[in-house]
């Protein structure tokens, strides 16, 4: 494919927080008139942070301060590509649109997980009953925002980071929420027991109700079928639910890159240059596989677009070599009528769980609603979470991501105070 004026085409699929920031990233260091960008983005919106969606859904910020800066180069929204042609490197669109690519960058994300839940699909109808609804898209966030009023009672399945963020967000518009957990404790993923019993204890402190280890078998719809009345749970109990929230995990976008013929097992396989089996498409972000890992972050989305775009313009050695992302999360009432006032901050690295032999040093403070805990192994940080308290949060990440080992005559006590041992 022969490029304009000697220019590469470069052809982004997916506008979220990978695509965006690697368009940024071309646009800044590639020289003048080597790269013509195209980002196809099939939301309509512009686009935004989706970290930053359940600030929206509690009302906190209106959709566009959540809004990415803007794309340089040629932004389509709306637009969903459907198929890679690779003999010829052409984008097919599902407007009958064809864009050609030197490079194709798939920056596709994720899709919510559907539980195989009784009652959630009728063979005769698409799409999610009335009153059920996934917390992934701008446009989710919106319709659960104009649905929620002061009272709804309000079902969310899943007590991970999504779920426990859409919980929040409910609550704090009003709603009667219920948070149903199948695990044994609530952010599995990021927590230990012990900082999932506070994030609980908040939890239940804001209104919501929270059950762990329990099983969601069905939905119950209304008598017409039209919507969803009920929650159904393995024992047969049912909770009343006027708003069902879908917050079950991800599965990576992988569709378009397995029709193509591209190597995919959970994500897309790339390797340390971010390409896939094609040497002329590289993916990034949540559809990406790296050395057997799929990250799911938005600090591994930004550095493999950092990355990435380095290698294309400015610095052919360039590598990825992988990403050590702290999660960090604001839980907070920003209404003068809820309790507590004082929001929660959490924050998760690495490595929560020990292992034999490891050292643990941990921190509770129940009166003041804290809980710091550190995890080394040998002479180094695998780990660890604070909640409440994030004052030594830097230094210890610092330390993390930096996988330095720790001063030898520093106690492990003073890695969780005020200047994180530094």
């Amino acid at each position: 494919m022969a490029a304009v004026g000697g220019a590469r085409e470069i052809v982004v699929i997916g506008g979220g927080t990978a695509g965006v920031r690697l368009a940024q990233r071309l646009a800044a260091t590639a020289p003048a008139g080597t790269v013509n960008l195209t980002l196809l983005g099939e939301e309509p919106h512009a686009p935004y942070n989706r970290v930053l969606l359940a600030e929206v859904l509690a009302g906190r910020y209106g959709p566009e301060v959540i809004a990415l800066p803007p794309v340089p180069g040629g932004e389509r929204r709306g637009v969903r590509a459907v198929r890679i042609d690779r003999d010829d490197r052409l984008v097919r669109c599902a407007d009958g649109g064809v864009v050609p690519y030197d490079r194709l960058i798939l920056a596709t994300g994720s899709n919510p997980v559907l539980p195989p839940l009784r009652g959630l699909r009728r063979p005769d109808h698409d799409g999610l009953p009335e009153g059920v609804h996934a917390f992934r898209t701008m446009d989710d966030c919106l319709a659960l925002s104009a649905a929620v009023r002061p009272g709804t009672r309000a079902v969310v399945i899943g007590g991970g980071l999504l779920g426990v963020s859409a919980a929040r967000a409910l609550a704090e518009r009003g709603a009667q929420v219920v948070l149903a957990q199948q695990g044994e404790y609530l952010m599995e993923r990021q927590l230990d027991r012990a900082g999932s019993r506070l994030l609980r204890t908040q939890l239940e402190a804001w209104g919501v109700e929270v059950h762990t280890e329990c099983r969601v078998r069905g939905l119950v719809r209304t008598a017409d079928g039209t919507r969803v009345a009920a929650v159904e749970l393995a024992d047969g109990f049912r909770l009343d639910a006027e708003l069902t929230v879908l917050a079950c995990g991800v599965r990576p976008r992988t569709g378009l890159a397995h029709t193509a013929g591209l190597d995919v097992r959970r994500g897309v396989v790339v390797d340390d240059e971010l390409r896939t089996s094609d040497p002329r498409i590289h993916a990034i972000g949540d559809c990406a596989e790296h050395d057997e890992r799929l990250y799911g972050l938005a600090g591994a989305a930004l550095e493999q677009a950092d990355v990435l775009a380095r290698l294309l313009t400015v610095d052919p050695s360039a590598r990825y070599t992988g990403t050590r992302s702290l999660t960090r999360l604001t839980l907070g009432a920003s209404s003068p009528e809820a309790q507590p006032e004082i929001p929660l901050d959490l924050a998760a690295f690495g490595e929560t769980t020990p292992l034999p032999g490891d050292d643990t040093v941990q921190l509770t403070d129940a009166t003041r609603g804290t809980y710091r805990k550190v995890v080394v192994r040998g002479d180094r940080l695998v780990g660890g979470v604070l909640l409440g308290d994030l004052a030594t949060v830097g230094t210890l990440a610092r330390t993390w991501e930096d996988d330095v080992p720790l001063p030898p005559t520093t106690p492990l006590l003073h890695l969780l105070t005020p200047d994180g041992g530094s």
